[in-house]
């Protein structure tokens, strides 16, 4: 590695005429973050509103009722005035066998999204369309739960565009969102370690580098229990459908290269790959080293051989996405599936 990546993996704002270099490292391993890497995704997810904890009123987990706000439960007027209120509907609905239990909200109350945009709900008919419609999208990546940053923190900023250093404050989980949702194509940003974050037992813990970071978010994603809301199961759902690559990171970003490839997986652990109506078959296995669930894939010659990698980790799926990464030492390269 030539001495000026050294100094630039050190220093990541220290970008003034080596701009090329810089392309290079837009991987979430290194300090430097762009808005399409995906600890910065992971980052926004964090810092997306709470959700999940109001869903035995709202029953969704990509929008909250903003306190304070009243409900009725088998005839007994509930205030929200906090989170803390959760509990006394729930201590209703359990108190006995014999009543509906319907949770009746007091309209108009305001909905929170989880991008934070809220709306004004006026009656039940409303707010029943709103609650359908986020039905209709059940597998939208939403909040990663149980990891609390411990605010302010600081971030530093160079806009390749301009040849601009500047530093950003960052006060709480809005204002930590939007500016990951505000970044510019030519941004690229580095946390300024160390900082401090809360799990879900309330442990305090510091993490010090973007790959501290990861593994934290990947923890919670695994064991918080507000992340775990469904049972499935990664094989069956790898060999339903046809799925494509949406992000395909070794070294650098090489995602253009599986444009127009889409891949079936078969129950006989066989994959065949097709473009422009071309096929290749390869092979597939699914196996859980130390309880981490691992996907090899096997191509025998070009652009898909690429893909084969002995220790893909499975970081996350749902129905529709399959985010995979391979960390080795300090390098961190990722794949993703999405379902077609």
């Amino acid at each position: 590695m030539p001495p000026l990546k050294k100094y630039l993996l050190i220093l990541p704002l220290l970008f003034l005429s080596c701009q090329n270099e810089v392309d290079e490292q837009n991987s979430s391993n290194q300090g430097t973050l762009t808005k399409v890497s995906p600890l910065a995704s992971y980052w926004q997810r964090v810092a997306m509103v709470p959700t999940v904890q109001d869903n035995v009123i709202d029953g969704s987990s990509y929008c909250t009722i903003k306190f304070p706000y009243t409900v009725t439960v088998n005839n007994t007027q509930i205030a929200i005035n906090s989170a803390a209120d959760y509990q006394k509907v729930i201590d209703n609905i359990n108190a006995s066998n014999t009543d509906d239990d319907i949770v009746n909200i007091d309209f108009p109350v305001t909905m929170v999204y989880y991008n934070y945009i809220e709306k004004v709900i006026p009656n039940q008919a409303d707010f029943d369309t709103l609650i359908d419609y986020w039905n209709l999208y059940p597998d939208l990546l939403s909040k990663i739960n149980g990891l609390d940053i411990q605010y302010p923190i600081t971030i530093n900023i160079y806009n390749s565009s301009n040849q601009i250093a500047t530093s950003e404050s960052i006060a709480g989980d809005e204002a930590f969102f939007n500016f990951i949702k505000n970044l510019k194509d030519s941004d690229y940003i580095s946390l300024k370690y160390p900082i401090s974050v809360l799990d879900y037992n309330s442990q305090q813990k510091s993490i010090t580098s973007n790959l501290d970071f990861e593994n934290a978010i990947k923890y919670v994603i695994d064991y918080c229990p507000e992340n775990n809301t469904a049972s499935l199961d990664f094989a069956s759902i790898l060999i339903n459908g046809s799925w494509d690559i949406p992000y395909f990171f070794d070294d650098s970003d090489k995602t253009s290269s599986y444009s127009g490839y889409s891949f079936v997986f078969n129950a006989d652990q066989s994959v065949t790959a097709f473009k422009a109506g071309v096929s290749e078959t390869g092979q597939w296995e699914c196996t859980v080293v130390y309880g981490v669930k691992e996907l090899k894939l096997n191509f025998s010659s070009g652009v898909l051989s690429k893909l084969n990698n002995d220790h893909w980790t499975l970081f996350e799926f749902n129905n529709s996405q399959i985010r995979l990464r391979n960390v080795s030492g300090e390098a961190t390269d990722y794949l993703y599936f999405e379902k077609k």
